[in-house]
Formats: C-alpha cells, structure tokens, sequence
C-alpha cells in the first residue's frame, strides 16, 4: 500500500509515510487507565484489537466502549478483569456471558444517543480504534460499513489509529477521515467480519412462521413508503412480499445484504422519498462480502453518524416510514421487552425506540413490531400476561401501534387495556389464548 501511495504527489502523502507504523507499535499509544471507543459491527479492526491484547501484561483499567462486534472479544475473557473492561451501549452474543458475570458492563441507552455521549463530553476517549478504507486522491479514508457508530467518537478521541484496509469499501456520504486527523497508520489487511443472515439449522415449520409474519408485515407497506429493517429471518421474510411494490426508500440504521435484490430490481429507488431523496440513508452495514461490494463507491447510499440517522425527529421527516422492529416478549397491554430475558441482560435498546417514535411522527407512518407467537420449541408464548419479572421495557405501551405475528396485525394505538388485549390474544399462538383470555378476564375484566 505504502507504494502505492509513494507515486501520489499531493501534500499529505509526506504525513502519510511519517505516521506508518506496525500495530504493535502504534497499540503504545494506549495507557493504563485510556479509554479507547472501537470501531463495532462487521468494521472492527481486529489486528489493532489482537496488537493491544498482547500488551495486556503492561496495561490496567483499560476501559473499551463500543457496541456489538462480530467477531472475538480477548478482552472479555477470564482473567483479563485486571486489564479490560467492556462497556457494552449493546450486547453482543460475544460480550453476554462476561455482561451477566461482571467482567463487562452495560450501558441502557437509545442509538441515536451513544455518539452524543462523546459529542457532548459526557463520554471521552483517549484512543479510537479504526478500520478504514486506503486513503483517495485527497488523502480522505472512508470509514466504510460503520460510519455511525465511530465518526463522532473518532473526532473527538485524542489520539486516532487507523487500520488502513483494502478490503474496506469506501461508503459514501458524510464518512470520511482525513489523513491529517489520524495519529497512527497500520497497513493490515485481512477479510472484514461478516454476519451471514441465514439460520442454516432452521426448521421448515420455523421458517413458515418467519414467512408469514413477513407477509403479514408486507401487507402493512404501501407504495412509496421508506422502511427500516434490520438482519434476520423476518427482515428477509418481509422483503420477499414486496416485489410488487413500488418506489419504496430506506432509512435505516443498518443495511443488509437482503435489500441488495430490491435496489437492483427498481423497488427501492428512493424517488418518493421526502428527506434524501433517491439515497439510501444508513449508518453501518451488518452483512456479508456482497454488501459491502455493492456499497463501494454506489452513490444511492448516504452514510451519516448515529446520531443524525437515528434521531426521531430527522426518522419523521421521511413520509409512509415503515419502521420494522423485534422483541423477546410484550405483554396484554403492550409493553415490549426486547433486551433482557427477566434480569438477565440480552441485547440492549439500540435503534428500536428511535425508529419507532420517529415513525409514529411521520405522516402516514407506521411504527411495528414483529414477532414470532411463540419460542422456537412452541413451549412459551412470546405474548405474555406480564414480562417477567426484571425484564426490561424498551418500547413503552404508549408507543405501540402494530404488533404482528405470524397469526396476524394487532393495532394498538388509540386502543383501551381491553381492546389491546383482545387484539393481541387474537394474533398469540391458539395454545396459549385460553391462558391470556383468564388471565385478561380476572385482572382487565375483558
């Protein structure tokens, strides 16, 4: 890469060639005591990540924020409490064991307002970590499939070590760095981490109530509306039902690799959209190689930090938003849980509440959650007389409007405690509704 670069006769090539380094070298910029934000998701940059862990013998109290990484965490591991400690703003299947056990920590707090956190000082790093595209013409590296999470972070960070990789993509909108802002330059590169959207182990008769809850949830879009969806089974099962739509848009907080076909087919053109028009407006990507190919320098997409594409009341300038979110349980009255399993912490808020206000404001908009009627065994009803106890409520009950299962469309706003219930006993699993209907009865007077 350094070659490359020595024929480029700009100003900053000169800087570029005094901050090289190895990644051993430039992880000695850490402390005991720093406070390092990671670049998370599929972004991460691992050889910095590997580089700093090997110092751990020389380093304590090193606190690391970021939100989910796919990949490994040594950080989180037994034995590294003296070292590292993880503050999660979202946990990852990675980080959950160490959460519950005390050697990471979380960190309740909506997406839109994790960056916020550094931008207002609340938060402060001494060091971000960061993987990034090699730099252009004008000495600008693109942060690629994760500009929301780190951006702001990373300009606010008092010392910035760059990852330069060839495999990162360079994502278009407001995403860049320039050389002059980073302190350290580690040319490394390997593969980006991915997160493959398919259960391969899937049963059909799982797979069917995936297929109908997209249905069900495709029958609720209409011609011209902007959507927000994540990765997963239901996402994928929405996006098959809407090959007959037209001119749909996304803004999103995160693009997968199933709106790939929709964007190539015509559907999602973004030209009914009323903020960015023609733009796909994202913040990170959670995907495979394929996605991030079809980004690379793609100018419909607008990538913007965390902040902006998450806040409410930008989400409410988009008319028809069609938010698309998911919950482990929410009981009669609409209370949605969707980051812990009774005290045991899961997941986090993220974007959900955002993106479901910011709906709710938008002119035709339509917040939903959507979710299987039961657990995968069908042994437990996702809808619930009451979460359990020590479950956290995410998405208030006055914030719900639809809740889709595979069983049907519940709408609840502008409902009463009894109707609610009614509504959601009729979309829960036939083999609970008995079990809903007295419990409703005795403590609803349904």
């Amino acid at each position: 890469m350094t070659e490359e670069i020595k024929h480029k006769s700009a100003y900053w090539v000169s800087k570029y060639h005094s901050k090289v380094v190895t990644s051993d070298e430039a992880v000695k910029a850490i402390k005991s005591g720093d406070k390092i934000i990671i670049q998370p998701g599929c972004a991460a940059p691992m050889e910095l990540i590997r580089s700093m862990v090997r110092r751990k013998d020389e380093l304590r109290d090193v606190i690391i924020y970021h939100i989910l990484v796919v990949g490994n965490l040594p950080y989180t591991q037994p034995g590294m409490e003296k070292h590292f400690k993880h503050i999660a703003f979202f946990i990852g299947g990675n980080a959950r064991k160490a959460v519950n056990e005390g050697r990471a920590e979380f960190m309740p707090i909506f997406l839109s307002e994790v960056t916020l956190l550094f931008k207002r000082g609340i938060l402060t790093a001494d060091v971000a970590l960061v993987n990034v595209s090699p730099p252009d013409e004008h000495g600008f590296c693109s942060y690629g499939i994760d500009v929301g999470n780190i951006k702001t972070p990373a300009e606010k960070a008092k010392i910035v070590i760059a990852q330069i990789n060839k495999n990162m993509p360079r994502g278009l909108g407001n995403s860049f760095i320039h050389i002059n802002k980073i302190d350290y330059v580690v040319e490394y590169d390997e593969p980006l981490l991915e997160l493959p959207q398919v259960d391969p182990n899937a049963s059909p008769s799982v797979l069917k109530v995936y297929d109908d809850i997209g249905k069900n949830v495709a029958g609720l879009i209409e011609d011209g509306s902007t959507l927000q969806m994540g990765i997963g089974a239901i996402p994928d099962s929405v996006m098959k039902y809407l090959r007959e739509k037209n001119d749909l848009g996304v803004h999103t907080e995160m693009f997968s690799d199933g709106m790939i076909d929709l964007v190539e087919e015509g559907i999602i053109n973004g030209e009914k959209k009323t903020l960015h028009q023609g733009k796909i407006v994202a913040g990170f990507v959670l995907g495979t190689r394929r996605s991030y190919d079809f980004l690379d320098n793609n100018p419909i997409f607008e990538f913007h930090p965390q902040e902006y594409v998450n806040d409410p009341f930008t989400i409410a300038k988009n008319n028809k938003m069609v938010a698309i979110n998911s919950a482990i349980e929410i009981d009669l009255t609409g209370q949605v849980c969707s980051d812990s399993i009774g005290t045991k912490l899961y997941s986090g808020i993220g974007g959900q509440v955002d993106f479901i206000r910011g709906a709710s404001h938008s002119e035709g908009g339509k917040p939903v959650i959507a979710l299987p009627s039961a657990t995968k065994d069908g042994k437990i009803s996702k809808i619930v007389p009451m979460l359990k106890p020590g479950a956290g409520v995410v998405t208030s009950r006055g914030d719900v409007h639809y809740v889709v299962t595979e069983f049907g469309v519940a709408q609840l706003w502008g409902k009463t405690i009894q109707e609610r219930a009614r509504e959601l006993i009729k979309i829960s699993h036939p083999d609970f509704r008995d079990e809903l209907t007295e419990f409703a009865k005795i403590n609803y007077k349904l």
